[in-house]
């Protein structure tokens, strides 16, 4: 029971730390706005109209994570959101050493790893959805 509830209480501080952080960078993205995100799109061939997949990875998939609704689908948003950082703004530069000795793109990795984790591990009891434990969701 004790493992259990353990095992519980991690999956939900993963969900708060995925969900409740990654809300804020998408958040200043709708009150700041997208252009820079449609003119990095364009610069590298892509079509503009992709932008919409940014409110949708660090606004809607985190509140989803953050209450345990569609953990596992909002969890690869939120990787997929990380990995077109990854190819939009670093590229491989951001795997270089910054000044401080961390990778540039360890904030980008860590929500990618984890993110990932939470796909797998699922949601846990202390969430919203309650729905039938065999489906994944």
């Amino acid at each position: 029971m004790a493992k259990e509830l353990n095992s519980d209480l991690g999956k939900l501080l993963l969900r708060v730390s995925i969900g409740g952080l990654m809300v804020f960078h998408g958040i200043s993205k709708l009150y700041h706005g997208h252009d820079f995100i449609k003119g990095m799109l364009t610069s590298k061939n892509l079509p503009e109209y992709l932008w919409l997949g940014v409110p949708l990875g660090e606004v809607f998939a985190p509140i989803c994570i953050l209450l345990g609704i569609f953990t596992r689908i909002s969890s690869l948003l939120v990787a997929f959101t990380m990995l077109m950082t990854f190819y939009l703004v670093h590229g491989m530069e951001g795997f270089s050493l910054s000044q401080t000795g961390g990778l540039k793109v360890e904030l980008n990795l860590f929500y990618l790893l984890t993110s990932l984790a939470l796909f797998f591990l699922g949601s846990g009891k202390y969430s919203v959805y309650k729905g039938n434990k065999g489906i994944m969701i």
